[in-house]
């Protein structure tokens, strides 16, 4: 089954380019690396210049799984923590067919 998750996150006051920038990097190894991922995409808030919302999906939970595991996704964590601006606020969802 397809999963979903919507995540919230917060960059530091001024850290949006810094933020990003990291974040397209982490982006472009999913990408390249997580077959599983069928979309990996940030948007920013039209009302709040430090708010982002990170749309995902994956095939199932094994892929899913993957991407939280893999050596892109914690290199990614660990370069945009400087830049953050708290811990991310997660909502998972199963595909409705």
């Amino acid at each position: 089954m397809s999963i979903g998750i919507v995540a919230k996150l917060r960059c530091k006051e001024g850290a949006n380019a810094q933020f990003e920038a990291g974040f397209k990097e982490l982006q472009q190894a999913v990408k390249d690396n997580e077959p599983g991922c069928i979309f990996y995409l940030l948007f920013k808030s039209r009302n709040d210049p430090t708010a982002y919302f990170v749309m995902e999906q994956y095939e199932d939970a094994d892929a899913l799984g993957q991407h939280g595991q893999s050596d892109a996704f914690k290199a990614g964590g660990a370069k945009l923590g400087p830049f953050s601006g708290g811990r991310p606020e997660i909502e998972l969802m199963d595909l409705v067919e």
